[in-house]
């Protein structure tokens, strides 16, 4: 039974949807459409930037249609060429199986697991014969593939071309034509990728799928978009305390895009908010209330009241939080290998950034020496960053 909501739920939110006349589909349709999103485990998690396409999922989900979310476990071991300047290292199968593992616990955090079918791409492309890979091929031309941005710019400058990269538009093509969606959807730097799989449809004779893209939201730095390899990411997974803390340092001028991108908020709620900062509100109050709003998303409106709280305690007050994670040390243990070991940064070399940084203190005092020792006179509470505190033990 598919529900009364419209179009104009998620239309603002939409960048483009190809064809036009797919929104008669979507607002005349009798039973529900089957819409597919992919996404290639390149990296254990997902941060809001995916979010942006998983909360429009959800509210197609609300309509009443279906998802079916594809795995790219055989895709991401060539690897999306999108936006890189160079050939990408491709990911070995147990790469990519890590990847995998923590995937579908992280997407039903948005999606509705009764809602969606969960399928990895390795179950149909692994069989693909030499032959079929053969006529796959022959469906598209090498002049047409460099007319994509990132392989036209590559060619021109005389940049290598692997052409397996040529492969993985196709390849993710191919899914479409397998799954026989009537409608994917990705952000906007897919949507090569997303006409390629409209238009293999075609040539193997099935019903040619709709398109939709949405806007690409940026990071923490508020230039780049967001990425775990810039460092300007809000993981899905971070823990409460963490996402409301770098919610709180977005710039300004980015509340009302990561209200409308960022959350399933109405149009009429993001018309407020954006009212409210031109009336001059101060925007702290309105980061808080995004805050608010994403941590209640993924966790509760216990865990948000609880994180705003901490974020008082912690950067309004000056003070450290009561609870925070704590680490075992030895006596002339490396300090680095214990805050890498317990998860405090990535490594030593982060370790040893943070430090030239200045962003490493015990108590309260600067630790400037990357190979600092544990010693017992030492103080107990280590804080990382603006938000990372962590108590020796």
């Amino acid at each position: 039974m598919l529900s009364t909501m419209s179009w104009e739920t998620v239309k603002f939110r939409v960048e483009e949807i190809i064809p036009e006349s797919a929104i008669a589909l979507i607002q005349s349709a009798k039973k529900p459409l089957k819409i597919k999103f992919g996404a290639d485990p390149s990296a254990s998690d997902l941060h809001l930037g995916h979010a942006v396409v998983l909360n429009t999922l959800r509210l197609f989900q609300e309509m009443g249609h279906e998802v079916i979310f594809v795995i790219g476990d055989f895709t991401a071991m060539i690897g999306d060429p999108t936006g890189k300047s160079k050939t990408r290292q491709p990911l070995t199968k147990a790469q990519v199986a890590t990847h995998s593992a923590s995937y579908q616990d992280q997407v039903f955090k948005i999606l509705n697991p009764d809602q969606t079918t969960v399928v990895f791409n390795s179950s149909w492309l692994e069989s693909l014969s030499a032959q079929s890979m053969i006529e796959l091929s022959a469906h598209y031309t090498v002049a047409r593939m460099l007319e994509r941005d990132d392989f036209h710019q590559r060619y021109t400058s005389n940049q290598s071309i692997g052409i397996h990269e040529f492969l993985y538009p196709l390849l993710q093509g191919y899914d479409s034509v397998h799954l026989e969606n009537d409608i994917e959807i990705g952000g906007t730097d897919q949507k090569f990728n997303l006409l390629v799989g409209r238009h293999l449809q075609r040539e193997y004779g099935k019903k040619e799928q709709s398109i939709i893209t949405v806007p690409i939201l940026e990071g923490l730095d508020g230039v780049q978009k967001m990425s775990k390899s810039l460092n300007n990411h809000i993981g899905i997974m971070d823990a409460p305390q963490d996402m409301f803390g770098k919610i709180m340092s977005i710039p300004d001028d980015l509340i009302v895009r990561y209200f409308t991108l960022a959350t399933r908020c109405s149009s009429k709620e993001i018309e407020t908010i954006d009212a409210r900062i031109q009336s001059g509100e101060n925007p702290r109050d309105l980061k808080a209330l995004l805050g608010e709003t994403i941590v209640t998303q993924f966790y509760s409106i216990e865990a948000a009241n609880k994180a705003k709280e901490s974020f008082k305690q912690v950067f309004a007050q000056k003070e450290v939080p009561d609870e925070m994670p704590e680490i075992q040390v030895t006596e002339l243990q490396l300090l680095s290998d214990a805050i890498v070991s317990a998860g405090g940064v990535s490594s030593k070399k982060e370790f040893r950034r943070m430090i030239d940084q200045g962003a490493v203190s015990i108590d309260g005092i600067r630790v400037t020496d990357p190979f600092e020792k544990v010693t017992i006179e030492m103080g107990s509470v280590v804080k990382i960053g603006k938000r990372r505190f962590f108590r020796l033990v």
